[in-house]
């Protein structure tokens, strides 16, 4: 029969959630993405309005006076997505876990992805002008399997750099074990 050599236990990892739940906390340290996000994708939702709803009012004053109402319906949209990024990104949080990096996402359709750090291939930063201009970027963690993969958007480019760096460095020491 093999003996245990003496000496001092091996630590347990530290305490983490049993269960991951869609709302709440339960011990977990969730993070919110930056309220500055909502304000980039209103921008970038009025952007891409703006010249279709010019055109049909245009086009309804001079030309025909029935495409006034497809310029209602354009405006109509336009303050629906004004509303929209706010609730989505209040929605949005992350937590890194003692083995595996957790994002929550949705508001009616909830969606939570767990990712293991041994899985991770790579980290990817990225920030377009709206959001450069915000001081924002998005952290994508890619794995082997699409569906494992998850992406954090909108969190300030110090805490998005860290980030990644230090998801970089988990996934690199969990992968050397195997």
């Amino acid at each position: 029969m093999d003996e245990q050599p003496a000496g001092p236990p091996s630590t347990p990892p530290p305490p983490g959630p049993s269960v991951l739940p869609l709302r709440g906390d339960h011990g977990a340290d969730w993070h919110p993405v930056s309220p500055k996000l909502a304000g980039v994708r209103r921008v970038s939702a009025t952007a891409a309005l703006l010249p279709a709803a010019l055109a049909l009012a245009f086009t309804s004053v001079y030309l025909w006076w029935w495409l006034a109402i497809g310029a209602g319906a354009v405006v109509l949209v336009w303050a629906r997505l004004m509303w929209v990024p706010g609730v989505q990104v209040r929605a949005i949080s992350w937590a890194e876990l003692p083995e595996e990096l957790a994002i929550r996402k949705g508001r009616m359709w909830r969606r939570l992805v767990t990712i293991p750090y041994g899985r991770i291939q790579y980290v990817d930063l990225s920030s377009g002008p709206y959001k450069r201009r915000a001081g924002l970027a998005d952290i994508t963690v890619n794995t082997a399997s699409p569906a494992s993969s998850g992406d954090i958007p909108g969190l300030p480019v110090e805490v998005a750099e860290e980030l990644r760096v230090r998801l970089a460095a988990r996934g690199e020491a969990q992968r050397a074990g195997l």
